[in-house]
């Protein structure tokens, strides 16, 4: 029976391509590499400023321990920063060059979210730049708030892109008329009635991406023995910023599900498993594989299901079969939006209670950093909540398939028709595999020489450098 299904899945994959561009399939697999990367990188623009400010501002009132970390994290954001900087710049241009159909035609709706987002990429690296060289060389007071500016663009940033990705969820700020986009108001197509929510929902998974991934790098250390204060205040710092994130997130998402029937009821149909409208609450279907239109394997918990997708125990969810046969997602994309709608949905909730048994144990005066089965798991938070925010995105993507625009583009039209796209994947994936590579090697080579004792890791062209090397030449 799984071999069948699986057959089953495949099947409709390959066919699902069948008559679209040469470009399609190479297109899609290059920007889910892409996007997926670098969404990761972003994340730690967005949230890692703000951790940074919080010890640099302890190490200003007295803790030497906090101001050391501020000294570290900064450089360890400089180097993400850089690799983010150049898989950013691959984004800019695969917009063009794998979706012409998308850009030609709503190139105009959407070009003042991208140029913001350029402009508050030139800002976050200024500010950035300062706050580095700024060590030693500003007052102690005014330094630690240029991490706010660059805080602030990064956020900014962010959300100029999820308006765009809320937009093609929520298509508005134009009309269509004889196939020609008219009347468009970029203002409104921005600031579209879905993209507070959907920013809200990526800002707060960014806190908890970079918040448990480096909590993560401190429990590791403290497994093997290293459980002195700059390991445990390098824990609970981002462990704060992450426990707050987590707790909030599962609100935002469940809010953040409302009015999916009314404007995209296929995408909410798969995440359901729903073929049909039931006569009342509809079931809560867990697992399972979509076959030929129907839901197999699933366990089924009666009523949950409008309770989480309606917020009713009443009103059943919108089934598939509504939903013209043109238009709906084939197998294998309900399949995907399925399995990692609800792997998002699990992981947050095992991070969410860990992170209320860490507080818990807290207020009851137990220290669970004591406790390695507790650090251990703390250690797999960090690529826990990577993988959720992975199957966030993908769910959302491959939700809305047939569409790129949700009612106005299909994804085939959209779509590059050049069977050379392959060459081009093949060298991107090489690209993000090498940067992936070397900023492991410098990141661990930095942490490695930190804990060597080497208190800051000098650069050739500070000025003392500059200084040492003039004063030699003149004894020479």
């Amino acid at each position: 029976m799984a071999l069948d299904a699986l057959s089953s899945v495949l099947h409709d994959a390959i066919a699902a391509t069948g008559d679209a561009p040469s470009g399609l399939l190479p297109a899609r697999d290059q920007m889910a590499l892409s996007l997926g990367s670098h969404i990761v990188l972003a994340c730690f623009g967005v949230a890692f400023p703000s951790m940074i400010f919080v010890v640099h501002i302890l190490g200003l009132r007295g803790n030497a321990t906090a101001l050391t970390l501020a000294k570290r994290w900064s450089k360890a954001s400089a180097v993400l920063f850089a690799i983010g900087a150049v898989s950013g710049t691959v984004l800019s241009f695969e917009m063009g060059l794998l979706w012409p159909g998308l850009m030609g035609k709503y190139g105009d709706v959407l070009g003042l979210p991208f140029a913001f987002e350029g402009m508050s990429f030139f800002i976050e690296a200024i500010f950035l730049g300062i706050y580095l060289y700024g060590w030693g060389r500003m007052s102690p007071k005014v330094h630690p708030f240029m991490l706010l500016p660059m805080a602030a663009a990064g956020i900014f940033g962010t959300f100029c892109v999820l308006s765009v990705n809320a937009w093609m969820n929520w298509p508005t700020g134009f009309r269509l008329v004889n196939g020609e986009v008219t009347d468009v108001h970029p203002w409104r197509a921005m600031f579209n009635e879905r993209v507070w929510l959907q920013f809200a929902h990526m800002w707060v998974g960014a806190f908890m991406v970079v918040g448990f991934t480096v909590a993560g790098v401190y429990a590791v250390g403290m497994l093997k023995g290293r459980r002195d204060a700059h390991h445990r205040l390098g824990f609970l710092v981002p462990f704060v910023f992450a426990s707050c994130a987590a707790l909030v997130q599962p609100v935002i998402g469940h809010v953040l599900g409302f009015g999916m029937d009314a404007h995209q009821p296929s995408k909410l149909a798969a995440f359901e498993f729903a073929e049909t409208t039931t006569d009342g609450a509809s079931p809560l279907r867990i697992g399972g594989v979509w076959i030929d239109g129907k839901p197999r394997g699933t366990i089924d918990i009666p009523k949950v299901g409008s309770l989480v997708a309606e917020n009713s125990f009443t009103k059943p969810v919108t089934g598939m079969d509504t939903i013209p046969a043109a238009d709906r997602p084939d197998d294998s994309a309900i399949n995907i939006a399925h399995w990692t709608f609800q792997s998002m949905i699990g992981l947050g909730s095992a991070l969410a209670g860990g992170v209320v048994l860490f507080w818990f144990a807290r207020w009851r005066r137990r220290d669970l950093l004591a406790n390695r089965w507790f650090l251990r798991g703390v250690a797999l938070a960090g690529p826990a909540a990577i993988l959720a925010l992975e199957f966030g995105w993908t769910a959302t993507e491959v939700g809305r398939q047939p569409w790129v625009v949700y009612g106005y583009l299909r994804t085939a039209d959209a779509a590059t028709d050049n069977p050379w796209l392959w060459w081009s994947l093949g060298g991107v994936t090489v690209l993000y595999v090498a940067m992936g590579i070397a900023g492991a090697v410098v990141l661990r080579s930095m942490s490695r020489r930190w804990r060597e004792g080497v208190a800051d890791l000098p650069s050739p062209y500070g000025p003392a450098r500059i200084q040492e090397t003039a004063d030699k030449g003149a004894h020479a």
